[in-house]
């Protein structure tokens, strides 16, 4: 495992869930972390944790997204991780409800962020020779179900198949990237669905604190080892529990 103590770390998404918990984990590492989210409020309260820098922002902003990366250049010189968090899901997300702007706006931040952030800091981690880029996708990246919709479930499938594009174009310079498909995780978003969990639910859920440690592990890992594609899952798999109950 190697020593993370003074790369630098971007992180969208920052202000909550998977993003804070990722932040959290590798600054505990040693790493500058600079956080990006909408909301500057929250940012600021990881940053009391991590010490990182504050660079609000809408990734759908492609403009935004390439001037966030030069300061951080301009600042750190280098961007070692990105971890690309920041991401939505509708209350009325079902095909009967699911309205095109709610659709464009998933897709824009779900899908054209994650594109938006690889694509600005891909340059400057080919000169580097050296980066590392996780993609946070879903288990609705992998299979399709009615709880997520389909505007976040074709916006993850998407994901998952633009972070293996990377892979095959950028390996050979070094750069790693890995679609991280977490399960239920408890996290905000979960407010957002038509019946949210309750707390007892949420509470057998994968952690962000789970996903901001898988992360720095990932992180850790020596740069001639890839994880393309990391699946993470409750023990408790709600929807495993339900099939298994079904078996006569």
């Amino acid at each position: 495992m190697r020593d993370l103590t003074g790369k630098v770390a971007w992180v969208t998404g920052a202000g909550s869930g998977i993003g804070e918990a990722a932040a959290i984990s590798l600054a505990a590492a040693g790493m500058k972390v600079m956080l990006s989210g909408r909301t500057a409020d929250k940012l600021a309260h990881v940053a009391k944790v991590t010490g990182g820098g504050i660079l609000p922002l809408d990734v759908s902003d492609k403009t935004a997204v390439v001037k966030t990366v030069e300061k951080i250049i301009a600042q750190h010189g280098r961007i070692d991780v990105l971890v690309s968090s920041a991401g939505i899901n509708v209350k009325n997300r079902n095909w009967k409800y699911l309205t095109m702007e709610d659709w464009d706006q998933v897709i824009r931040i779900d899908l054209d962020g994650a594109f938006y952030c690889a694509k600005a800091v891909l340059p400057h981690m080919i000169r580097q020779e050296d980066g590392l880029i996780v993609n946070i996708s879903s288990w609705a990246g992998k299979h399709v179900g009615a709880v997520t919709g389909p505007a976040y479930s074709a916006a993850k499938f998407a994901m998952n198949a633009m972070n293996e594009s990377l892979n095959l174009e950028a390996g050979q310079f070094g750069i790693r990237a890995c679609a991280m498909c977490p399960g239920e995780v408890a996290t905000p978003i979960l407010d957002s669905r038509p019946i949210p969990p309750s707390a007892e639910e949420r509470a057998r859920m994968v952690q962000p604190q789970d996903c901001g440690e898988t992360i720095r592990f990932l992180a850790s890992l020596p740069k001639h080892v890839c994880i393309n594609e990391l699946t993470i899952s409750p023990t408790w798999n709600r929807g495993y529990v339900a099939q298994a109950k079904s078996i006569p």
